[in-house]
């Protein structure tokens, strides 16, 4: 059970990285530094945008309309940030060391 605790959060925080990469990139987009039409930068955005978009599409049919402003990826994180605190609680005593 350790191991998997463990795993869980390994992978919560590559996908909380990831989402972070997507959020700096779109801003970096919107402002004119980073150029879609430059073949790496359209393919990697793309491609986060891809691998995310299971995970922001049924919160953003949930939220309400806020025009430009897109709250899925805001709400994701918080997710995370909360599965990785039940995690980080658990590990002690799934592992065996007793509560810290």
């Amino acid at each position: 059970m350790c191991s998997l605790l463990q795993i869980a959060s390994t992978i919560l925080s590559v996908v909380q990285t990831i989402i972070i990469v997507h959020i700096i990139m779109s801003w970096l987009i919107t402002f004119g530094v980073l150029n879609m039409r430059q073949p790496i930068v359209g393919q990697i955005y793309d491609g986060l945008a891809r691998l995310l978009e299971p995970m922001y599409g049924p919160i953003r049919r949930i939220l309400p309309q806020t025009g430009g402003l897109d709250l899925a990826p805001l709400v994701v994180i918080l997710g995370i940030f909360i599965l990785q605190t039940v995690i980080r609680n658990n590990l002690p005593s799934a592992c065996g060391f007793g509560a810290f």
